[in-house]
């Protein structure tokens, strides 16, 4: 199992613009074969280190989630969060 997570900062981190990136993320849900598992939680925190928004996904393969970066519907989905974000950090882990 591959488990994917990506945190975003938001340029502007207002709680609509953090609700309607999260809701966009979770658009992904039920329409990508591949992906087994789909999590987005919004910061609660709110700290000067903290990012706005996790993103926690799960593949059965590095296989898969290759698939999964270039799959059109992860496409559209990125290319709103490139527009919002000012910056995002990943890791990627085996288990």
């Amino acid at each position: 199992m591959i488990t994917h997570v990506v945190l975003f900062k938001l340029k502007e981190a207002s709680q609509k613009n953090v609700e309607k990136a999260r809701d966009v993320l979770l658009g992904m849900k039920g329409k990508i074969p591949l992906l087994r598992h789909l999590e987005v939680g919004m910061d609660v925190l709110r700290s000067e280190r903290s990012y706005d928004i996790a993103l926690i996904t799960r593949f059965d393969s590095m296989a898969d989630l290759k698939a999964y970066q270039i799959h059109p519907i992860h496409l559209e989905v990125a290319k709103y969060i490139n527009s919002v974000k000012e910056a995002s950090i990943a890791v990627d882990y085996e288990s």
